[in-house]
């Protein structure tokens, strides 16, 4: 790409990565229409946790057609009640099981109702990965084949929220323990030109905690942005990877970090789809530039793209 070239004009085999991010989630459906309406599509489909539904979505339908079915989804009752139980009924689902405070049940509905039931990977138009944590075997287990909404909902299970899913007598929890913005795999896989989904947290400063959710929402913080950081750092060259702009935080709105609830959603798939439009209608620049700590050192709100060095320049 040159300097007056768009990240609207891809070029090779053209992958969407679906990071996740729970009910921030919305901020992709934005992401992706403006990249469908741009004329952009994908020849493959990468997704975690809530990327893994939103990009089940897109894999199945790769066209402006998916997100009218997409947003309503998102504004279904249903949707409200996978994280909109009562508090009382959260109590007494952790009393009865234990290890989890939300029923799966929603979930499922949901994904039934907009994915169809029986739904299969071999079944959607362009190839989708997902990826859960397997609790047995403390890795990353990838799926893109056989039954669809396992697969999907064990990549959302989030521990402590849902219970873990079970495949294959294997208990899987979200996949955002492994690879909360799967772009490794988009570039093993072979894609050329890559658009990431990011739902925002990546372009927030990250500070000492002062109480116990505090602490582990830091410690997983860590964990996602690190990794991330690092596969972006080792781009190959001959991939260019455009970061879509969240938006930040809409009008009115507010970070809602660590608080699950839908509230705003539409305001941030609006100021998601803005932000985004006018990303791929500027010119490219490569900006590459990662701090030690981890953290992007821009604010990703407005979107940034990274082309893969050769292996000269990498040298110091």
């Amino acid at each position: 790409m040159t300097s007056t070239e768009t990240a609207a004009h891809p070029r090779g085999p053209v992958a969407f990565v679906f990071g996740g991010g729970g009910v921030r989630g919305a901020v992709e459906v934005g992401q992706v229409r403006a990249l469908l309406e741009s004329g952009i599509t994908p020849d493959l489909v990468v997704g975690t946790s809530i990327g893994a539904i939103n990009g089940a979505l897109i894999a199945q339908t790769p066209s402006t057609e998916a997100i009218e079915p997409l947003t309503r989804a998102w504004a279904s009752e249903l949707a409200r009640q996978v994280y909109g139980q009562s508090v009382f009924r959260q109590a007494a689902t952790l009393a009865r099981h234990r290890n989890h405070t939300l029923s799966a049940a929603p979930l499922l509905r949901l994904l039934e109702e907009t994915l169809g039931r029986g739904a299969s990977f071999e079944e959607l138009q362009v190839p989708f990965y997902t990826v859960a944590a397997s609790v047995e075997e403390a890795r990353e287990r990838w799926f893109s084949s056989g039954p669809l909404i396992p697969a999907v909902v064990a990549s959302a299970s989030v521990p402590g929220i849902l219970p873990p899913a079970v495949i294959d007598g294997e208990h899987l929890y979200d996949g955002g323990l492994v690879a909360s913005i799967p772009l490794g795999k988009a570039v093993e896989l072979g894609a050329e030109t890559i658009y990431v989904m990011q739902v925002g947290r990546i372009e927030e400063p990250l500070s000492r905690p002062t109480n116990i959710i505090g602490s582990m929402w830091v410690s997983f913080e860590i964990a996602r942005r690190h990794r991330f950081a690092e596969e972006l750092a080792r781009i190959p060259e001959g991939v260019t990877v455009h970061v879509m702009p969240s938006g930040g935080v809409p009008p009115g709105g507010k970070r809602n970090a660590t608080i699950p609830t839908l509230k705003g959603s539409d305001g941030r798939m609006r100021q998601a789809y803005r932000f985004s439009t006018e990303f791929l209608r500027q010119p490219s620049s490569a900006i590459e530039d990662l701090n030690p700590n981890g953290n992007l050192s821009i604010e990703s709100y407005f979107g940034m793209t990274v082309r893969g060095k050769t292996r000269e320049q990498e040298q110091p």
